[in-house]
Parts: structure tokens; C-alpha cells; sequence
């Protein structure tokens, strides 16, 4: 993939430009493909084999453009509508969801941008096929903000900038075409974009937690690689941006998607099942009261966890049309029209913009933390919970049935919800959001 094309974005009547298109076309475009993903997953866990064919699937389906809009060749989808086809691929495979979870912040981050040639660039070739790996994370200092990779100036004024340093927790870079990260550059914190094959990359498939195991979470070194500097990216940690939370986000949908995947395991092990407990009130178990009760439980709990990300989803809409107020008014990411339009029209406008823009992040930011004590809490338990309606033999190695839970503990190990409750906690008493540490 390159960033060469000279492409504009389509203009035109907006009765006759292309539209957004819609969730039920989504969702019947991906789900044929959802399936066969489906089918595989547990072997996939058993052997270690990484998705490497279904990501292609998925980049020749289009998945990546999801959020890019239609001028540019994209879907133009919603949030709602992205993290409802997530949370669909995470029920067939929560590793997929996860490891395009920087690929989808980057677009994120790039919609967010002021409109130019280069972000032009970026956007058609991601509607492409163009997908992004994330490779931020340090293991070398305290926490996410310890940071030793560097960006370097050549001596010559016309010389390249070149990138060094390790990165840990790179999530997604094996699949990439393109890797970004987080650098010093002068001393100052920036972003980065380098291609993934570029001289001096060095993807490490060492990643070795009990669960979501296939994401490619390993290692990536970066050695005097050169770096455009078209594709470095100040750092703004004041500016208002709904991309912390929209990282947070996908991994909510992901547990989203284990929750329901355990449901319907649960389920489709009962149904078949003629084998029943000395002191069962039925002689099947699926017409054992107890047994359908733990199954109505679980599906309960699917519903909560996926709700809950929906209603996030509507709340970082909301932050990305105070953002970007101009995506109407220029046609683009025509999807939006219903954010706003469900919000009571144009007074709505007048809300945009940094201030606006920084109470409407205030508030994703929020939601998105309510939405992950509840996916926490649900998918811990459903995981746990779906070997009541088995006995031993829903154990059974073959089954995999425990990867749910290794799973969805480890994603929920992620940002720890203990400290998300205190955050909220001090929201719920003081009205605003806790000041950072």
C-alpha cells in the first residue's frame, strides 16, 4: 500500500452523491464472512495459528474503510454502526476485534485531522485496503507515558528523520501494512507512521498471555527507520479528542462479542445433549428448568454488555460531530445526520466546537467507563457461569469453551476496571471528571 495516489474525494448534488450505507447492509455484507471466522476459532486457539488469511478476508471485504467516508471510497459508518459489526466479530473471533483496534483509532485520529492533500492520501489508501498496526507501549519505563523510541534528524537539512527504539503490546503490527507508535522527537512526545516491511522493522511474535493469544501483541524493534515527516504527528494531550476513549471502546465491544459467543456456546452444547445430572428434575437437559435458567442468565448478560456498547457508541458519535461540526457542512461522513438530527437539530451546532467538543469527550469518556464495569463484570461471569450446563465434559479440550474466559480476563486486564470505577465514583460525587494523576 502507498500513499501516492492523486485522487479528490467525490463531490457533487448530496440527492445523488452516494449515501452511508446502512447497519442491515452492513452486517449482511460481513456476517457470511463472520461465520467462516466462526467455524475456526477455536481451532485457531488450540493450534496457535494466527489469523493471517481471515485478516486479508477481511481487508479485501472492505472492513477497514468501515469508518472512512463514502467520498473517499468508505462505508461512512457511524460509531454505532462500527462497534455494532465489532462486537459481531468478536463473537466469532474476539483475537480480530482486538487487533483492529489500532488500525481503527488511527482512522479515528486521522478523520480528526484538518483537511489536506496528505490526510486525502491516507484515506483513500486505507479505503484500499491500507490497514494500521498499533506499536505505542514501552516496557521500560512505569507506565504508557515512559517513553525511549526517538525520532532523529539527519545532519543534512534535506536529510530523512529516522525512528529507534523497542515496542511492546503491538497490537496488530504482524497484520499491518503500516505501524504506528508514539516517539520523542526533540525531546517532545509525537506520533509516527512507517510502513511495516520498511528497512529496520522487526516484527516479534513473542506475545505470551494465557489469553487473546492471536492478536500479535509482541515485540516490534524499529532500527534507523526512516520516517516521512509528512507522517509524524504532533502530540496534543489538551486538545479535545474522543480517540482515548474509542481505544477503550473496542476492547468493551470485543468483551461484548466473548459474552455473547458464551451465550450461544452454551446453548448449542445443551441443545444436542442427552446425558443428564442423578439429580436432574428432566431426563434431557434442554428441558431441564435450572439448565434453561443459567442459559437465560447468560443471554442476559450478552444483552447488557452489548447495549452498554451501543450506548457508549452513541455518546463518542456525539463527541465526533462537536469535533468535527464540519463533516456536514462539506458532505463528508454523511452518516452523522442522524447523531445530530436525534439530538434536536441546529442548536446542536452551537455547541461545537473546543469547548463543546471537550464536554461531549468529557462525556464519551464516561460512558465508555460505565460501559466497561459493566462488560467486566458480565463477562467474567457468563464465561464462568456456561460450565454449569455441562458437567466434565464441557472441559473437554476439543471444545475450548475456557477461552472465552481466558479471554475475556485478559482483555479486561487492560486498564484495570477497579481504577474506571474510582474515576466514576468521583464523577458521580463532584460532577466533574477526576483529575488526572
Amino acid at each position: 500500500m502507498s500513499l501516492t495516489t492523486t485522487q479528490q474525494p467525490r463531490s457533487g448534488d448530496p440527492e445523488t452523491s452516494a449515501r452511508p450505507v446502512p447497519t442491515a447492509t452492513l452486517l449482511q455484507r460481513f456476517r457470511p464472512l463472520f461465520a467462516l471466522i466462526a467455524e475456526g476459532a477455536a481451532r485457531r486457539e488450540q493450534d496457535r495459528t494466527l489469523p493471517f488469511d481471515e485478516v486479508a478476508a477481511l481487508k479485501e471485504a472492505g472492513f477497514g474503510a468501515l469508518r472512512v467516508p463514502v467520498e473517499y471510497g468508505g462505508a461512512g459508518a457511524t460509531l454505532r454502526q462500527l462497534f455494532t459489526v465489532l462486537t459481531e466479530l468478536g463473537a466469532a473471533d474476539s483475537n480480530l476485534t482486538q487487533l483492529w483496534r489500532g488500525h481503527f483509532a488511527y482512522v479515528e485520529g486521522t478523520l480528526l485531522q484538518p483537511q489536506s492533500a496528505h490526510r486525502d492520501r491516507w484515506l483513500f489508501d486505507i479505503a484500499a485496503g491500507a490497514m494500521i498496526g498499533n506499536a505505542s507501549s514501552e516496557l521500560a519505563g512505569a507506565s504508557l507515558h515512559d517513553i525511549r523510541t526517538v525520532l532523529t534528524a539527519s545532519d543534512r537539512p534535506d536529510g530523512p528523520l529516522t525512528l529507534s527504539g523497542t515496542k511492546y503490546y503491538s497490537t496488530g503490527s504482524l497484520y499491518a501494512d503500516w505501524i504506528a507508535g508514539s516517539a520523542l522527537y526533540d525531546g517532545e512526545r509525537v506520533g509516527y507512521a512507517v510502513r511495516a516491511t520498511a528497512p529496520g522493522v522487526e516484527r516479534i511474535d513473542d506475545w505470551d498471555g494465557f489469553g487473546q493469544r492471536l492478536t500479535g501483541s509482541g515485540t516490534t524493534h524499529f532500527e534507523g527507520v526512516r520516517v516521512d515527516p509528512r507522517n509524524v504527528r504532533p502530540y496534543s494531550p489538551d486538545a479535545p479528542s474522543h480517540v482515548h476513549a474509542f481505544f477503550q471502546l473496542v476492547l468493551v465491544a470485543a468483551l461484548a462479542g466473548i459474552t455473547r459467543a458464551a451465550a450461544e456456546d452454551a446453548a448449542a452444547f445443551v441443545r444436542p445433549r442427552t446425558r443428564s445430572y442423578v439429580n436432574a428434575t428432566t431426563p434431557l437437559p434442554r428441558e431441564d428448568p435450572q439448565v434453561l435458567e443459567v442459559l437465560g442468565e447468560l443471554t442476559g448478560r450478552a444483552f447488557a454488555v452489548g447495549a452498554a456498547v451501543l450506548a457508549a457508541a452513541d455518546a463518542l458519535d456525539h463527541a465526533f460531530t462537536r469535533l468535527r461540526p464540519e463533516v456536514l457542512a462539506h458532505g463528508e461522513h454523511q452518516g452523522q445526520e442522524a447523531v445530530l438530527g436525534a439530538d434536536g437539530g441546529p442548536e446542536d451546532r452551537e455547541d461545537a466546537g473546543e469547548d463543546g467538543g471537550r464536554a461531549a469527550v468529557d462525556a464519551a469518556d464516561i460512558a465508555v467507563s460505565q460501559a466497561q464495569l459493566v462488560a467486566v463484570e458480565q463477562s467474567l461471569r457468563a464465561t464462568a457461569d456456561l460450565f454449569e450446563v455441562g458437567g466434565a465434559s464441557a472441559t473437554s479440550t476439543g471444545r475450548a469453551l475456557d477461552r472465552h474466559w481466558r479471554n475475556a480476563r485478559t482483555i479486561s486486564s487492560h486498564n484495570p476496571a477497579m481504577y474506571k470505577a474510582r474515576s466514576l465514583g468521583y464523577w458521580a460525587v463532584h460532577g466533574v471528571r477526576e483529575p488526572l494523576p
